[in-house]
């Protein structure tokens, strides 16, 4: 049994290269509902729920898996290291998917490449009053206690849950984007002008996630752009490509 971690497109397209493959059985691990909606269009079988690292244990245990397949978010890191953890300890193999780093390839100047939400922060509370902040809204409870002061605008999932969390922590419509991305460049463009933003913050999430386009936006209108970085993480098996999958598996 072929556990996988998901929670992004690559996921899906993870699952639909093991389906090809009739002779090979899988778990789809997602946590949220939204994800299960996505999961169950494409996996056979959808677990939901957010594990530790003994609910993992005792998941693969129980379900006799013997292979776990991590393409979780980059930057849910957590995760990772407890599926990491479980596989040295169960000794079952572990692979990771990870979406290839594209800060290399950014040639724009006006760039700021930082290493925390932290970081991130206190440089766009020096340099904007008008901030975009398209990091999903995971770390949005840091990113309004780090800038009070400023007129955040959240780009988010189109949820309710996410729109609730977004209220509690005092955005309203005017600051709020519910949209399911990624987007192009184009579309970045139009909410930069739009919502008159000067400095954008992004997370270096890859092609799947629209990393470049809102990086080509704001070098077309000369805003600012703060790149948090992923953390490094020692993975012991690592594909970029996703049809390197068939042969792992």
């Amino acid at each position: 049994m072929i556990l996988v971690f998901g929670g992004t497109s690559d996921s899906l397209e993870i699952c639909d290269k093991i389906n090809k493959c009739s002779d090979l059985d899988y778990i789809l691990s997602v946590t949220t509902n939204y994800g299960e909606d996505l999961a169950r269009k494409i996996a056979k079988e959808v677990h939901v729920a957010r594990l530790s690292k003994e609910d993992m244990i005792n998941f693969i245990n129980d379900k006799n898996v013997n292979k776990i397949i991590d393409a979780t978010h980059p930057y849910a890191i957590e995760v990772s290291k407890n599926a990491m953890e479980c596989a040295k300890e169960l000794n079952i193999d572990y692979i990771r998917y990870e979406r290839k780093s594209l800060i290399e390839d950014i040639t724009y100047e006006n760039k700021y490449i930082v290493s925390s939400i932290e970081e991130a922060c206190k440089i766009a509370r020096e340099k904007g009053k008008n901030i975009f902040i398209g990091t999903g809204s995971k770390n949005l409870p840091q990113i309004v206690e780090y800038i009070p002061d400023r007129n955040l605008i959240a780009r988010v999932l189109p949820t309710s849950d996410v729109i609730l969390s977004c209220e509690k922590l005092g955005l309203n419509a005017d600051n709020i984007i519910a949209m399911k991305g990624p987007f192009s460049q184009s579309i970045n463009e139009e909410f930069y002008k739009h919502y008159n933003i000067d400095i954008v913050i992004t997370k270096e999430s890859g092609i799947a996630g629209g990393f470049l386009e809102k990086v080509d936006a704001c070098e077309t209108l000369n805003i600012p752009v703060i790149i948090i970085e992923r953390e490094k993480v020692p993975y012991p098996k690592v594909i970029n490509d996703i049809n390197d999958i068939e042969r792992m598996i």
